[in-house]
Formats: C-alpha cells, structure tokens, sequence
C-alpha cells in the first residue's frame, strides 16, 4: 500500500505537472485534526482550474495508479445526475488507497474552502485563496432544533410506523424493513442526536451514521438503540419497531424537557395503539374496526 506522503507526492505532483491546476485542497477526514488515522481513510481532494471542459473529457482516472473500481458522478444515467460545474472522480486503487477527486473552477472556490470546516489549502499557484481557519468539526456539530424541527421529526416517525405494521400484517418483510430502516432509523437517530446535544452540548459531532453516539448517550439509551435492528424476519421486525416506538417515546420526552420544548404525546399513543391492533389483527381481515382512544 503506498504511504500517505506518497499519495500526497501523487496528487500534488499531478497538479503541478498541469499548469492549468491552480490550487489543491483537502477536505474530509484527513483535514480533521481528531481523526483516528487508519488504512481506509481517503483523500477528498480538490482541483481548481481555469477551464473545466477539458475534465469532462479527459481520464484522469487512469493518472493516479491501478484502479479497484471507479465511478463517475457527476455524470450519471442511472441516478440520472447531472452537474456541468464539476467533475467528480471516486477511484479505489488496488492497493486499498482512495481518492474521491473533484474538480472545479476556480470560480468556485468560496464553497470548496468554507462550506466544510474540514478544509486545509494543501496548494495555491496564484496565492488567490484567503487564510483558512484551522479545520475543526464545527461544520458537523449536532445542529439544535427548533419548535418546529421538533414537532415535524416526530410526526414523521409517527407518520411512517403505520407502513412499518401495514407491510408485517401483508407479509411484505422486505417493505415493511426498507420503510424501518430508511425511515423511522432516520427520525429515531435524529432525536438521539438532539438529546446528545442537550446532554453534551451542540459542540459536538455525532460521527457518521451515529456512531459517535455510544460516547454521548446514557449506556441504557445506546443499548436499547442496538435494539432497534432486526434481522429481516417478521417477528423481529415487529419486536424492533415496538422497541423503536418505546425509545423514541422516551427520548422525545427527554429531549423536550432539557431543552424547554413543548410536547404532546397524542401521536406515541394512539398510534402505538393502532400499531398493536394491527399485530393481533387476523390476516383474513376484510375491514378494520380500530377505535382510537
């Protein structure tokens, strides 16, 4: 595997072989100064340049070493994505290193040096970049909510449960998981964040998918989390989304009172109820006779 100064000799020699490469700059992990390094942090660079068009073109993918895989993505048919202001490469060497290089117009520098905090100039020909602060994590803190966030995070958990049941009670597993783990995960994990935040404060990062979590989080309230996931089998999904009901509920309620916000538990109730109902309700069920209370 080739070292990290090696790639750093690679990128930056590439850009300075090319006259038309005016400034590097690293964003991501490898910008973060508390990031545990390991073999499988990449490098998120960036290509400014005077004219794009010959990128579009260009491949510059077979430049940086032997490929695992690429992917173009600012050219994409199948998620049908197309972005004329930049060219995006993500390459996996066969050596386990990775670049997702992007490229720019210089133009555009503003939004490459300061949207993510996570950003180190690593090369400027003209000298045309303003100083940047020094990186920090700030751009990835738990950002804190408002009345309203509050309120439409937790109508939407108590929207999509019922998908959820109406998917286990059609015996559709794979409907009712996907609706559990793209859905419901979303706004559970949102709410943990929050309640992070108020224990911790709203300086803090919460890590990719949560994972900073187990340090922020009471161990009760990171466990019953884990407990969330199931294996796709129907009385699993059932026991996880009931679970999932029973944390959101109490990390909701948590969560309101550290940071003064108003709460109703209307929705817990009488959807968790309807949620029930439809466990136990017979699978030749012509109607539904459900009474909220």
């Amino acid at each position: 595997m080739r070292s990290e100064k090696e790639m750093y000799d690679l990128i930056l020699g590439y850009a300075k072989a090319h006259d038309d490469i005016r400034a590097v700059i690293l964003n991501g992990s490898r910008a973060n100064p508390n990031r545990k390094p390991d073999p499988f942090n990449d490098f998120d660079i960036v290509y400014l340049v005077r004219d794009l068009q010959p990128y579009k073109t260009a491949p510059v993918h077979l430049d940086f070493g032997e490929l695992l895989v690429y992917e173009r993505t600012d050219e994409n048919e199948l998620f049908n994505e197309h972005f004329p202001e930049f060219v995006c490469y993500l390459m996996q060497f066969a050596d386990g290193n990775r670049i997702d290089l992007t490229i720019a117009e210089t133009a555009r520098w503003h939004g490459y040096c300061f949207d993510d905090r996570l950003s180190v100039v690593l090369l400027d020909k003209d000298g045309a970049l303003p100083p940047l602060p020094a990186p920090d994590e700030s751009s990835h803190y738990i950002e804190r909510p408002n009345a309203q966030t509050f309120f439409e995070c937790r109508t939407e958990f108590w929207w999509i449960a019922p998908y959820v049941s109406k998917g286990l009670w059609r015996g559709q597993l794979l409907f009712a998981q996907t609706h559990m783990e793209i859905c419901i995960r979303k706004m559970l994990l949102q709410m943990l964040k929050w309640y992070a935040g108020a224990l911790c404060g709203f300086d803090r990062t919460a890590g990719k998918c949560g994972d900073r979590l187990e340090q922020l989080l009471p161990p009760e309230l990171w466990n019953g989390y884990l407990e969330t996931f199931a294996v796709c089998r129907e009385d699993d999904i059932w026991r996880a989304l009931f679970k999932a009901c029973e944390l959101f509920t109490a990390v909701s309620k948590l969560t309101a009172e550290a940071l003064g916000l108003a709460i109703d538990d209307e929705y817990d109730r009488r959807v968790t109820a309807f949620l029930r109902y439809t466990h136990d309700l017979p699978r030749d069920a012509e109607t539904l006779d459900f009474t909220a209370d």
